[in-house]
């Protein structure tokens, strides 16, 4: 995280001073613009006048340039129409090219910026700035130094709470599950931070959930195991039908259990279906109510889906309507939806699921204490949960809510893989 903060830091500001001097350059080497065209024509008419005229004494020339520089920081140089030298202060300047018919700026590529002035006699004076190419790089070092000063608490700032999410993606790796970044800003980095504790929630909650599930199955297959034990002990040396049947019983339940677990297992890793197929509703509920006694209404309605999980989906449902109906007749409805998909109601008039559990029963093992107290039992609590998970792998959801004249109504949507 140091190696990316000196990066991010040592770039931006590379980046900066580039462009310091790319507009320095830029503007050392632009042409002058008309009106400073016209400034350098004056200069040189008011330099003709402090001048002495072509037809005085070099000596007088050279004397009038050497008071001039001795006033302002200048390299200067005369020279006729023709080139010739005639007098100098510093370095003999080069005259202007032919190219270069009237005042003004004239860039050589190693003596820096010259301006050239055509006196009105025709000679030329040609001025070097002397403090030009010191002051310049002044400029440029605290322009870097301005640069520097400035970017560092922004560039710290995102490194910063770059450094605090590493950590906290540690600790979530090191085994603390409740781990989460503060998230700050409206940036990259606050996104990252709330994706961040998105997965931490997710992680923390299919933790907690298989630990759940691994606690409830291990105390679920105690009781048809210390059965089987028994049974099978009784059964020594004899054999007892009824004994037998229970035995029998005992095995069906533990493979349900165990068909169920692994199910809800792969259920909960996998977000896609492994195959889907157009699957007729209405033919799937009608096959499975067949085995219950349900009466099922409604229309036909195709969904696109994995039809082994919706026969279990529905299979589900009726088992569950038929345990807690009280002897009542389960009655399954399906219809279409307005939007694409379909609609199954599960009803029974049986005694209701009270209001603060119509969540709750939608979670793995998780069995009512008012139904165990009525006598109530059977399976294993994982029936509805797996009613639910299949449900919104088919794009829909599951729901339970009181049905009018007593009883209850699971209603589960289906719009498709």
């Amino acid at each position: 995280m140091r190696r990316l903060y000196l990066q991010i830091y040592l770039t931006a500001v590379c980046i900066m001073i580039l462009f310091g001097i790319l507009v320095s350059v830029a503007w050392w080497l632009s042409p002058l613009r008309q009106d400073e065209d016209r400034l350098c024509e004056g200069i040189g008419t008011t330099l003709a006048d402090i001048l002495p005229g072509p037809n005085r004494p070099a000596t007088e020339l050279q004397a009038a340039l050497d008071r001039l520089a001795a006033r302002l920081p200048f390299d200067l140089t005369v020279r006729s129409g023709n080139g010739e030298l005639l007098a100098a202060v510093g370095d003999p300047l080069p005259g202007p090219d032919a190219h270069h018919p009237r005042s003004g700026m004239i860039h050589p590529s190693q003596r820096g910026a010259m301006a050239a002035f055509l006196l009105p006699d025709g000679r030329w004076l040609v001025a070097r700035y002397l403090a030009r190419p010191r002051s310049h790089l002044i400029v440029i070092a605290l322009l870097a130094v301005a640069i520097a000063v400035g970017s560092y608490p922004v560039v710290r700032r995102i490194t910063r709470r770059l450094e605090r999410l590493q950590v906290h993606v540690d600790a979530l790796g090191a085994g603390d599950l409740s781990a989460r970044v503060t998230v700050e800003g409206k940036d990259e980095v606050a996104s990252l931070a709330r994706s961040f504790n998105h997965a931490a929630d997710r992680i923390e909650r299919l933790v907690h959930a298989q630990r759940s599930i691994l606690a409830s199955a291990s105390h679920e297959l105690r009781s048809p195991l210390a059965r089987l034990r028994v049974a099978n002990e009784l059964q020594a040396g004899k054999d007892n039908a009824e004994i037998r049947a229970q035995i029998e019983k005992d095995i069906a339940e533990l493979n349900e259990l165990i068909d169920e677990l692994l199910m809800a297992s792969r259920m909960e890793a996998v977000h896609e279906l492994d195959r889907t197929e157009e699957v007729d509703l209405l033919g799937l509920v009608a096959e499975e109510a067949a085995r219950t006694d349900a009466n099922v209404t409604g229309e036909s309605v195709h969904i696109q889906g994995d039809p082994r999980l919706l026969r279990r989906l529905i299979r589900n449902l009726l088992e569950n309507g038929r345990r807690y109906a009280s002897g009542t007749t389960v009655v399954v409805t399906v219809s279409s939806l307005a939007n694409a998909g379909a609609c199954l109601l599960v009803s029974d008039r049986g005694p209701g699921v009270p209001e603060e559990e119509r969540e709750r029963i939608f979670a793995p093992f998780y069995r009512s204490p008012l139904r165990t107290e009525r006598g109530e039992v059977g399976g294993v609590g994982l029936g509805l949960a797996l009613v639910r998970q299949i449900a919104r792998h088919h794009g829909g959801d599951a729901r339970c809510h009181p049905r009018e004249g007593g009883g209850t109504c699971f209603d589960v949507t289906l719009r498709g893989a």
